[in-house]
């Protein structure tokens, strides 16, 4: 059944994005709500009041932390503030709320009692990233994270290495590296992507070109700052090469699989010959 959302008393949750490195981009409608909202769900309360301060505004509002640790013990107490009809603003350390960040959960239960969510639209290092990086913009996907341990990292690549949307990561400078070096095991060393760090700060920069020239310029762990990652879709289908999912293979059984199960694995996914595949393995580590 669809329903509007709707509050007889006047309460309302806001969804404010908060400049992403660049102050000049709080909207004048997020500094108002700062001052003029009753409550304020902060992902960092500290960053708040930092916030507060560099914009020279002062508020009245309660000041709640609001964070993945505690989500669910505040949510209950946030939606009867928005029942009694105050106005919550919620901002997370930065861009959009409930976007990778705190907020879905926020926003799932007041949904499901019909009362009003709204949004001050803003800054967002997804779209930003996306932007900048060269690459098709017209349809794209955001994946956030990709999952720290190696296999389960490859096995959410191999899910994508097909995906024809531009796909947009977050990532942390230390696992930049390893994540580079993933893709060039899963997609090959010739994807285009984009590498954005520290946007719309002192030194943003955005490095573009293929996989393997972006893990050249990583290596040693020399990158630093706020990290998105951007990665072209896959061409248009080509028969895939038993030869070019070697590399796959070997990520598989370095992560602990059989090279047996890892061949079948990557055959089946590929769209290759496990025979073929097997023996593009072998001649490869002859080779070495």
């Amino acid at each position: 059944m669809v329903e509007n959302q709707h509050n007889d008393d006047g309460g309302s949750i806001v969804l404010a994005a908060t400049p992403i490195g660049n102050l000049g981009d709080a909207s004048p409608r997020l500094q108002e709500l700062l001052a003029t909202a009753d409550v304020i769900a902060a992902e960092d309360t500290r960053r708040l009041h930092k916030l507060l301060q560099a914009l020279n505004i002062s508020t009245s509002a309660r000041v709640i932390s609001y964070h993945e640790h505690n989500e669910a013990a505040r949510t209950a107490d946030l939606l009867e503030e928005v029942r009694s009809g105050k106005t919550l603003l919620m901002v997370t350390d930065a861009g959009m709320p409930a976007v990778s960040d705190p907020g879905f959960r926020l926003v799932e239960a007041a949904v499901a009692e019909s009362l009003t969510v709204t949004a001050v639209p803003g800054p967002s290092a997804v779209t930003t990233a996306l932007a900048l990086s060269g690459l098709p913009t017209d349809r794209f996907c955001f994946e956030g994270f990709l999952p720290r341990k190696n296999g389960e990292r490859t096995a959410k690549l191999r899910e994508l290495a097909r995906e024809r949307r531009t796909m947009v990561f977050f990532e942390a400078p230390h696992r930049l590296e390893a994540m580079l070096q993933a893709l060039q095991a899963q997609f090959g060393p010739g994807r285009k992507a984009a590498v954005a760090r520290e946007l719309t700060k002192l030194h943003e920069e955005v490095v573009r070109g293929s996989v393997a020239e972006l893990l050249d310029w990583a290596a040693n762990g020399a990158v630093r700052g706020e990290i998105v990652v951007v990665v072209a879709g896959a061409a248009d289908a080509v028969p895939a090469r038993a030869e070019d999912q070697v590399d796959a293979v070997n990520e598989l059984v370095r992560t602990g699989a059989r090279l047996k199960d890892a061949v079948s694995a990557v055959a089946e996914d590929a769209g290759v010959s496990k025979r073929e595949l097997y023996a593009a393995v072998l001649a490869a580590r002859q080779g070495n």
